[in-house]
């Protein structure tokens, strides 16, 4: 996952949001390896994220969302059927070698519940150790197409590659003939949006290409050069990182912004004022943004839970609250029966913050609205405004032929 196109940034922004994440005290939360002692009647999930590296911004608000969504599942009493939730946080530091390793350690301890993933390439990772262990495992803002139908014990929580691009193709017109350049990092999640652009926009008629940057880059005026010599007729840009705003001052510097029509997702509230300026020439997806839910009670209980806690809403605390809403779920169906769980979840569809969620049984899709957005504003204040909700039978993934995995197997 990374977290695409819209993520990041801000070290003061991650802070504050880990730190709303940190005072929310309705779980019990045990840092690292200490913390709380469990009981028999606990409940304890393992998060693995992503609190320190380049997308801890992502998890701040990821945690501040589950702390939330813990909150709104348990009514405030930190329990479900009376079983206490216990949280154990562990940081990966964007190493999968080091998530692999909490995730073995969580389940040497007899953990069954585990979630969190930002970074696409750890989702994958946990997700396998997770179906070698027979544990629950739901994905965070990790959004690899690849975790669909991986294996029966892997759920997601956000939303995936496809339903970002596939709603820029409700919104872009007609691509028949057109030229299409992606520009995206040289990682599992750009390659992802690569692949994906070319599947969806393809099957439209447009003739898709890609640029890839490394993720070491720091001048980003070559790649630049590179777009404008394809003279696309639409550029899709999948980025994710703390870099975005040098990117967008190139894009805009180099003329790439004037020179064609430019279709991006709509980062964290922080990057706004990077893009801002852009925003005539800019079509905006957006997977989450404050009040792109139209304020329903879901999302007005998450907005008064995260800002008593003392933070603010923001991309990626949606998909902690709803990774809550699927923890209590599985929890309410067996506390300790993984099976039992997975039977719960699948084909389960439930009002959440940007609207109705419905988890597919057949490959574990989170099938979720998305939104087209504009951002309107000046200097460093800029608000986003809905223009339309995506439903999300439009945007869903192609289902399989058949059911993934029979009920007895990985």
């Amino acid at each position: 996952m990374r977290s695409h196109s819209h993520r990041r940034l801000g070290a003061g922004l991650a802070c504050a949001a880990l730190a709303a994440a940190a005072g929310c005290a309705t779980p019990t939360t045990a840092a690292g390896g200490g913390g709380t002692a469990s009981t028999s009647a606990d409940i304890k999930i393992g998060i693995i994220t992503e609190k320190s590296g380049p997308y801890a911004s992502y998890a701040a608000e990821y945690l501040a969302g589950l702390n939330a969504g813990i909150d709104y599942a348990t009514n405030g009493t930190g329990r479900i059927n009376g079983h206490r939730i216990v949280l154990s946080v562990q940081d990966d530091a964007d190493s999968p070698t080091t998530a692999v390793s909490e995730a073995k350690d969580l389940i040497g301890q007899g953990v069954t519940l585990i979630g969190g993933s930002v970074d696409s390439a750890i989702a994958l990772q946990v997700a396998a150790v997770a179906a070698q262990n027979k544990v629950l495992f739901v994905a965070g803002p990790a959004a690899t197409d690849k975790l669909d139908a991986l294996n029966r014990y892997t759920f997601r929580s956000g939303r995936e590659s496809y339903q970002d691009i596939a709603t820029a193709g409700t919104f872009v017109g007609d691509l028949t003939g057109k030229k299409v350049v992606v520009l995206a990092q040289n990682s599992e999640f750009g390659t992802a949006n690569a692949a994906g652009v070319k599947a969806v926009l393809g099957a439209k008629g447009a003739v898709v290409s890609s640029v890839l940057v490394p993720l070491s880059a720091t001048d980003f005026t070559p790649f630049t050069q590179q777009i404008l010599a394809k003279k696309p007729d639409l550029l899709f840009v999948a980025w994710a990182g703390a870099n975005a705003t040098q990117l967008w001052t190139t894009l805009n510097q180099q003329g790439v912004l004037s020179a064609t029509q430019v279709v991006t997702g709509l980062a964290n509230t922080a990057t706004y004022p990077a893009t801002g300026p852009a925003g005539s020439k800019i079509e905006f997806l957006a997977h989450y943004f404050a009040g792109a839910g139209g304020g329903n009670p879901i999302e007005a209980a998450m907005t008064a839970s995260v800002q008593k806690a003392g933070g603010t809403v923001d991309l990626f605390t949606p998909d902690g609250f709803t990774a809550a809403q699927l923890f209590a779920h599985a929890v309410q169906a067996d506390p300790t029966d993984v099976a039992k769980q997975i039977a719960a979840l699948e084909g389960w569809s439930f009002q959440g913050v940007a609207g109705q969620y419905t988890v597919r049984a057949a490959d574990h899709a989170l099938l979720q609205p998305e939104f087209q957005a504009t951002l309107s504003g000046s200097g460093t204040t800029w608000t986003a405004k809905l223009v339309k909700s995506v439903d999300p039978a439009a945007i869903a993934p192609p289902p399989p032929a058949t059911a993934a995995w029979s009920t007895s197997g990985s």
